[in-house]
């Protein structure tokens, strides 16, 4: 009798899960390059995430993807962490590896830095400050990001100084605080500018910090998707500036996952973004 090879699992788990559009992007991904295997998105509960996260890889799983609000508690469930996911605070890979230990990754700072390079290929990280807007867990990936990528210097603003601070404090003097108030005063001379918040988002407050001071020539880029072209990026491209949307990052940061899961690197090209928009 032959031993047939097991077909490999992988999903997103969070809590909601329906939400997300990684399941239609790996679906397509697995199709388009013939692979066998399945991608399913699994709503789990904080109070069973321990045990879920350890039965999976007996259950056929090769590795998990992980949402909101998990990413932080995947840290304290890996066995090992990476450098870059331990100085993000969170996680939104997992591979469960042949030797049984789990390994916990953060790629949201690789797809913020490879949607950039795609769809803004001039754009030059170390060119002047980077502005950041926001200081939550997706801005600690922009962070990390541009640090690597050369960023002479960091300009945060977020609605609670606090958060703001806790960043400034764990990367270093690059990170320049700024009050609230005076948001629109990280833009001057800024190369990059980035918003992290949900501001603009559908059903979330408009996006209102002011723009008179963005530079013409900075790239803009806007991690909200959920309207594409959000104010902040139609009010930017008014002013001439190359803008750049959030749905790009999302489609680059699953890349990285979907190699490690089933063995070929994806392409993040028009395909697969029209996938995802459907």
């Amino acid at each position: 009798m032959t031993d047939l090879q097991r077909i490999p699992l992988a999903g997103v788990i969070g809590s909601p899960v329906a939400h997300s559009k990684s399941p239609v992007l790996h679906a397509h991904w697995l199709h388009r390059y013939g692979l066998q295997g399945h991608y399913i998105p699994m709503d789990i509960a904080h109070a069973d995430l321990n045990e879920a996260v350890h039965l999976l890889p007996r259950l056929g799983f090769v590795g998990v993807n992980v949402t909101i609000p998990h990413k932080e508690l995947m840290l304290s469930v890996a066995d090992l962490v990476t450098d870059r996911a331990a100085l993000i605070g969170a996680a939104n890979t997992l591979i469960f590896r042949h030797d049984g230990k789990i390994h916990a990754d953060n790629t949201d700072g690789y797809g913020f830095i490879e949607n950039l390079r795609q769809n803004a290929p001039h754009w030059n990280p170390r060119g002047g400050p980077a502005a950041v807007i926001g200081a939550g867990g997706a801005a600690r990936a922009v962070v990390a990001s541009l640090i690597e990528a050369g960023a002479p210097e960091i300009r945060i603003t977020n609605r609670t100084r606090t958060r703001a601070d806790a960043l400034r404090c764990d990367f270093g003097n690059k990170v320049t605080v700024f009050e609230w108030v005076q948001a629109g005063n990280i833009l001057e001379d800024a190369a990059t500018v980035v918003n992290t918040t949900s501001l603009g988002m559908v059903g979330k407050p408009e996006f209102r910090v002011p723009l008179d001071a963005l530079a013409p020539d900075a790239v803009v880029n806007d991690l909200v998707y959920n309207p594409l072209e959000t104010t902040f990026l139609r009010r930017a491209a008014d002013m001439g500036c190359v803008t750049v949307d959030g749905l790009g990052m999302l489609l680059h940061q699953a890349a990285p996952a979907f190699e490690r899961f089933f063995g070929v690197r994806p392409e993040v090209d028009e395909e697969a973004r029209q996938v995802v928009l459907a």
